[in-house]
Formats: structure tokens, sequence, C-alpha cells
């Protein structure tokens, strides 16, 4: 298994069993294993150790995982449903919280169950990081059971914002918009509401793309709270920069652009991607980001769209970008393909295809 780049924050790749065998998280810096799996519908599962984030999702390719390192000693812990590795600047959480009744709790009367958990996911993960003196959320990955269905007349992904920006709300963290979080919110077949985050001391700059709406402030014809996140996130560590970028779909303003086709969902994708990374070489003073330095995942719709989605990645991007594609729903029906990317967490020489 290829070790990973010391640095304050780095991710490594390696197969999944590889780093299974070795039992990496006996090594005192290492933040998170991330894998990436089917979950199966019949069977149960062993419950994960702790430092494992699954992402119940299939990847199409080689069976890698992510390594989260950090250059400093790491420690787990749990509180509540939350399972975390921490060091003194970082912390890696997941959180589960089960679905028993997506129709919501009290027949149709009341919250959602799935609105519940998910304001109680957050309002744990906040609490935590007060408690912990982690303060800002730099990246958060939300896997949300059916994202698209519709229960008492509201679609999941709906269901999904409004609790989790009455939990932003409740610890009063939208007065600061500079500190609303890059996210990715996807969608699976689990019975259940999976929440990954990363966290830190370190204070990130929240980027917006100028060819889209800020999304915490679309237009209530998207749902009555509006997502909370930011299109990216900027962080000076001093001897590293990272860029986090959310997932990004063909989306111009507020509007999906290109519905059915495949090939120009992912142009337009990309050229979003290309806009949050010339806003990131103007926050750092630099032109240090650039399309071909980026570690992507690309979240696809439906299996006969992936050759024409790679196919155009393929000619937009350089071979040496670490790319992982994962078969998921998108947030909204009409979107085929969405894509997250980070920037200097990744050696070169790491990088696969």
């Amino acid at each position: 298994m290829r070790a990973s780049r010391r640095a304050p924050l780095s991710v490594s790749y390696a197969p999944t069993a590889e780093a299974m065998e070795h039992f990496a998280l006996r090594r005192e810096h290492i933040l998170s294993i991330v894998t990436f799996n089917p979950l199966p519908t019949s069977e149960a599962r062993p419950e994960a150790p702790r430092g494992i984030a699954e992402i119940p999702l299939p990847l199409s390719g080689p069976d890698n995982c992510e390594i989260w390192s950090t250059d400093q000693p790491v420690i787990s812990a749990d509180f509540f449903d939350i399972t975390y590795r921490r060091s003194p600047d970082f912390i890696f959480g997941s959180t589960t919280q089960a679905i028993a009744c997506p129709a919501g709790q009290n027949g149709d009367h009341g919250p959602s169950s799935l609105q519940v958990r998910t304001e109680e996911a957050y309002r744990q993960i906040f609490t935590l990081l007060e408690d912990i003196e982690h303060h800002r959320l730099l990246r958060v990955w939300n896997w949300i059971p059916d994202i698209n269905s519709n229960t008492r007349e509201l679609e999941h992904y709906r269901q999904f914002n409004i609790g989790r920006q009455n939990a932003f709300i409740a610890h009063n963290r939208l007065s600061d918009t500079g500190s609303i979080p890059a996210a990715t919110a996807v969608g699976t077949r689990a019975e259940a509401l999976i929440v990954h985050f990363l966290a830190g001391r370190c204070i990130p700059v929240a980027l917006e793309n100028p060819r889209q709406v800020e999304a915490y402030r679309y237009p209530e014809k998207y749902g009555p709270r509006s997502p909370t996140f930011s299109r990216g996130g900027w962080i000076d560590l001093g001897p590293q920069n990272i860029l986090f970028i959310s997932g990004t779909a063909s989306i111009v303003g507020h509007s999906t652009m290109h519905a059915g086709d495949a090939a120009a969902q992912t142009r337009e994708s990309i050229h979003n991607i290309a806009a949050i990374v010339a806003e990131a070489n103007r926050v750092a003073r630099s032109d240090v980001y650039d399309l071909n330095l980026l570690s992507y995942r690309v979240y696809f719709r439906n299996k006969q769209d992936l050759a024409k989605i790679r196919a155009e990645l393929d000619r937009l991007i350089q071979p040496f970008a670490t790319t992982l594609y994962l078969q998921a729903d998108i947030c909204r029906a009409d979107l085929l393909v969405e894509i997250e990317a980070t920037a200097g967490l990744l050696s070169r020489d790491d990088g696969h295809r």
C-alpha cells in the first residue's frame, strides 16, 4: 500500500482489501478510510470499525479507497451517533441516521422522519464541534435515501434541506455565510441518512460561482428551505493550500441546463468547476489551481450514460487527474451527472485514472 504524503491534511488511494488487510487505522496519523461499496439489501452488514466511512454506492472501476491522513497524532472517539477520529487540528466524522418510516412520523402529521433525522444529525455535528473547539465545518458529504422520491407531497431532498437548515439556524451558523461549508448531496438505496464531515480549527474562505445563484439563495420553487452549502471552500494552512469544490452539476443561474443530455451536462458541470477554480485562484492571488490538477468524484445516474461522461471528461481533463466514478441519484430528477473536486490534498505520483 502506497504511503500517503505527510502534510497537515492529505489523501492517498489504495485497494480497499489491501488497506483493510494492513488495518491502516492502527497508524496514528490516519483520520479516516473512505470505502465505496454497493449496499446489500437483504443481508445484515457488520458494523464498520471506527474510522471507516462507508459510502453505500457502487464504484465503477478498481475497488480503491481514500485514506485521509494528517501530520498529527490521531485519536478515536464517539459522540452520540457520531464516530470520529481527531487530531489537534482536524476531525473526520460519520453519522448514520436510520429512516424507519420514510412517509414521516405520526401518520401524515408533523415533520417527516427524514427531516427529523437530518436535523438531529447536524445538531449532533454542531454540538460536537462546539464541545471540542473544532468550530468550522470544512467539507460535508450527504448520502440521502431515495433522494428524488416524494412522500407527503414533498421530495426527499427538500425534506433533507429543511432539516439541515433548521440545524444551521438553531446553532447560529447562517449569520456568517462565509462559514457555510462546501458539500455534496446525492441519493442512495440505503435505508438511512449517512453524513460524513471534515472539520478543523482553520477558517475556510467560502467560494461562489458567478455563473450560478448561491444555493442558499435559491427561490422558493426549489423547496421550503434552500440548500445550505457553498460552491467551494479554500483553506490556507500555511505550507499547504486546499481547495474543496462542492458537488457541481449542469446548472446556470438556478436552472437545469441540457436536460436528458449526459454529455452536455458533463461539459456544463466542468464549465462551472472552471469558474470556481478561477475564483479560488483570485482568492489565492495565484494561478496554482487548474482543472488538470484536481482530483474528482463523478456521480452518474444511469449506467448507459457512463461512457459518454467518461469520454467528455477524457477530452476536457488530462489523464493524470484522479477520477472516481460512482453511480448515484442526483439532487434534481432532471440531472444526470454531478462532479465534485479537490486540490492540494494529493501528490501527483498518487494519481490514477
